[in-house]
């Protein structure tokens, strides 16, 4: 009988999960359902610039899944039983329910207000592709002299703020922090930061937390008022609430709990990637959010998997970081080396030269969707898969 794996979100992480196990099992032994809402693929490393009115490649699945043996289901879901082994989806037909072997969740994150005043009926977020347009069309809108705050100083702040800036030379653009610009870079890279920031003509509000946010302002916890006819929110991100309901043991955040191959520690049957979950990584750290995690948590359960169905060792690569790439605008960037547990190095790379690097790195982590590295030589195999690791850029958040 054929094995069924349901694999449920096709993100970054979802995709290439799906694309390696299709590459590594036999079709006539397996039947892989990826459940995705959505037809293309989204970049999620590039919203920014949808948001800043650039328009993006399509990615369609229907092309990058063609002649794999993954099958595609157009549908939301709508809940997972893990105990019974289902989950329910919403599609075209109304509620469906599939059963499975063996469950990829995938789910990824959203934005996350973070609970303040406000924020959910005035901000917008660059988290997911309606979100990136709506702020597309906002931005678009507005007459020259107009007031855009960006609250979140982490990389997914600083990619919003330097993109919308760049792209908008006649706007007010503004950066909310928490703490100091780039208070995680090393001496190099804050430097570079500050510079690209102050040329671009972007106000600073450092060891700001903002406490409301209204149509027209924020408010930052100190009383101070920044005037805002748009405001841009980027401190974090929240996990999807279906796991919440199912069944499966969870970590104080709602990410799912797995062990060194992305397996639940509560139901062997189901594996997590990605935002979605948290794992362990260098020196007893967890990972965080991002493509740079989830992407290696992506191969670890993928290869597990197939490892197990096929009745082999199971292989066990420790993930860890190399690097963290920031857009700063389209003509200047930053690559931030980082230890294995994510910490700062001196060594940094900047201007043209990053921004031309990230663009390659964006470039690899879509092509590394539909192109999983396991059918090739086990030489270019590992250099793929250095490639990819080193490709995939961070979105650390404040």
């Amino acid at each position: 009988m054929e094995h069924r794996i349901v694999v449920l979100g096709a993100g970054y992480t979802g995709a290439v999960a799906a694309g390696r196990l299709a590459r590594r099992l036999r079709r006539e032994d397996v039947r892989i359902t990826l459940v995705n809402a959505e037809p293309d693929f989204v970049e999620r490393v590039r919203l920014h610039q949808l948001a800043a009115g650039q328009d993006l490649t399509p990615r369609p699945f229907g092309e990058m899944f063609a002649g794999t043996g993954v099958e595609l289901k157009l549908a939301r879901v709508a809940a997972v039983d893990a105990d019974r082994g289902t989950v329910a989806v919403d599609g075209a037909a109304g509620r469906e329910e599939l059963a499975y072997d063996s469950l990829v969740y995938a789910l990824g994150s959203a934005w996350n207000d973070g609970g303040v005043p406000g924020t959910a009926d005035h901000a917008h977020e660059v988290s997911s592709r309606p979100g990136a347009l709506r702020l597309r069309a906002r931005l678009a809108a507005l007459e020259a002299g107009a007031t855009v705050v960006v609250v979140g100083g982490g990389l997914t702040g600083l990619e919003a703020v330097t993109e919308i800036a760049e792209s908008r030379p006649d706007l007010d653009v503004a950066l909310v922090a928490r703490g100091a610009l780039g208070d995680w870079l090393s001496e190099k890279g804050r430097g570079h930061l500050r510079k690209v920031v102050a040329g671009l003509g972007i106000t600073v509000h450092e060891h700001q937390a903002v406490a409301a946010v209204a149509a027209d302002r924020v408010t930052t916890a100190d009383g101070t008022v920044v005037p805002a006819d748009v405001t841009v929110w980027t401190t974090g991100f929240a996990v999807h609430p279906i796991a919440e309901a199912g069944g499966l043991e969870l970590a104080a955040d709602g990410r799912i709990v797995v062990d060194d191959t992305m397996r639940s520690v509560s139901h062997p049957d189901v594996y997590a990637v990605g935002d979605a979950a948290v794992a362990v990584g260098p020196h007893g750290k967890p990972l965080r959010m991002s493509c740079a995690s989830g992407v290696p948590m992506a191969w670890q359960a993928a290869d597990a998997l197939a490892a197990r169905l096929a009745g082999v060792k199971v292989p066990r690569v420790a993930i860890r970081y190399f690097q963290q790439c920031v857009s700063l605008g389209r003509k200047e960037g930053l690559i931030q080396f980082v230890t294995a547990d994510d910490r700062a190095k001196e060594k940094a790379l900047t201007g043209r030269t990053a921004a031309r690097y990230k663009e390659l790195i964006c470039k690899s982590a879509a092509w590394g969707v539909a192109n999983p590295t396991m059918g090739l030589p086990s030489r270019r195999r590992r250099v793929a898969r250095q490639e990819v690791r080193e490709a995939v850029p961070a979105e650390a958040t404040a």
